[in-house]
């Protein structure tokens, strides 16, 4: 038998059991039937963020940036593309600190952009600086070996 993985819906929030050998079909959540997948960033607030870093299994990288700040709006692009390139191995999430400043205070954001890589609710790594797409791919797969 397989192990399973839970994977948080990027719609509805709700948890989803998925065999790990079968993350690279994608899937469809088994509440709202939406694809547990979109290969874009998913906006969250501080209710939804515990549900997607804390309780999934699947790595989530999360990008604390404000709407004001110039490399994060510079950034943006190529973190989009780098949800396209890494979903369905890794989650990509976006948190406004303008909008969730007990977030960005909980974690310690002191500059924006910074990325965070979490997994299983703990953070493995962190990297504050805007990077290309290919960049953040790479600082992904360094740390999560491969």
């Amino acid at each position: 038998m397989s192990q399973t993985i839970t994977i948080p819906c990027p719609h509805c929030d709700a948890l989803n059991r998925m065999p790990a050998d079968r993350r690279g079909q994608r899937g469809t959540c088994g509440k709202c039937r939406k694809p547990l997948f979109t290969g874009r960033p998913i906006s969250l607030d501080t209710a939804r963020f515990d549900r997607h870093a804390g309780a999934a299994d699947l790595p989530v990288l999360v990008d604390f940036w404000a709407p004001w700040c110039g490399p994060c709006r510079a950034m943006a692009p190529a973190f989009e593309a780098a949800a396209a390139e890494l979903e369905p191995r890794v989650r990509l999430v976006k948190v406004d600190t303008e909008a969730e400043p007990a977030l960005a205070a909980r974690f310690g954001i002191r500059a924006i952009p910074t990325l965070a890589l979490f997994q299983g609710g703990r953070e493995l790594a962190r990297h504050s600086g805007a990077m290309s797409g290919p960049m953040i791919d790479g600082w992904v797969a360094a740390h999560l070996g491969g």
